[in-house]
């Protein structure tokens, strides 16, 4: 860690570059650096518009520290909504999906909550399937890469019992206005759900039941604007939706259920 005056620089340069938490920003950086090199480094990127967590390694999500590297989806806080609602339908021995898992934040955040659930996850990126073997394997899950579902094991098929999703909702003609942090240096297929920003969600929904047990449930972050529609894509493929809101967090999570019948 570096000296008291250093982090009154950092603050500075903080301040200049028009980063708005400049004092919560430089005090993470100076305890993350190990040199003044270092933290002369950091900061140069930070002042630059590179996010803060792949500058220091790591997001803080629902009280832990995620892993993360430059080009892969920083988690929400938003999304520990998605979380508690998935907690609150898991207990241990559960099977548990983390799709369209990113750096593994929800899944990672789930196997903290319920111990003893049975984890996986997947996703298309390569550096977020990086992250999240990173974040998931030490706790005993699996991580697999590719498009949705495709690299799940079959024998998964029928027998999960919570899938968590938080897959790009964002329409494509609302990217532009996205802050520079996402837009600009987390990928695109990370946060482009289509002309109603749906696109994925319908995919998700189509397969849902051939994965999930009877009585199991698929929940999907989602906005409260689109809330709606992503219920009625629910009930198209046979399952029974559920709107959750949270104010506070600004946070809607649709749950599909599969008919135990």
């Amino acid at each position: 860690m570096v000296s008291s005056l250093s982090e009154s620089a950092v603050v500075a340069t903080l301040r200049a570059a028009g980063c708005v938490f400049a004092e919560d920003e430089a005090a993470l950086l100076v305890s993350a650096a190990r040199t003044p090199a270092e933290l002369t480094d950091m900061v140069r990127r930070r002042a630059s518009g590179l996010p803060l967590e792949p500058i220091l390694g790591w997001a803080e999500f629902c009280g832990l520290r995620i892993i993360v590297e430059h080009g892969v989806f920083v988690p929400r806080r938003r999304t520990a909504f998605l979380v508690a609602q998935a907690a609150a339908l898991a207990r241990s021995g559960s099977v548990v999906v983390d799709l369209c898992c990113g750096s593994g934040a929800v899944g990672t955040a789930l196997a903290a909550s319920v111990p003893g659930i049975r984890l996986y996850a997947a996703d298309i990126e390569a550096a977020a399937v990086r992250c999240a073997r990173r974040n998931i394997e030490p706790l005993g899950g699996q991580v697999f890469e590719g498009d949705l579902y495709e690299p799940l094991p079959d024998a998964l098929r029928g027998t999960v019992d919570i899938l968590a999703v938080n897959a790009p909702y964002v329409p494509s003609e609302e990217i532009a206005m996205m802050p520079p942090e996402a837009r600009i240096h987390e990928p695109r297929v990370t946060l482009d759900g289509g002309a109603d920003g749906l696109d994925v969600q319908r995919r998700v929904a189509a397969q849902a039941s051939a994965w999930l047990r009877p009585g199991g449930c698929v929940l999907i972050e989602t906005s409260r604007r689109q809330a709606p529609v992503t219920a009625e894509i629910f009930a198209s493929y046979g399952l029974t939706p559920q709107v959750m809101t949270d104010d506070e967090l600004s946070a809607s999570v649709v749950i599909g259920t599969r008919p135990l019948s």
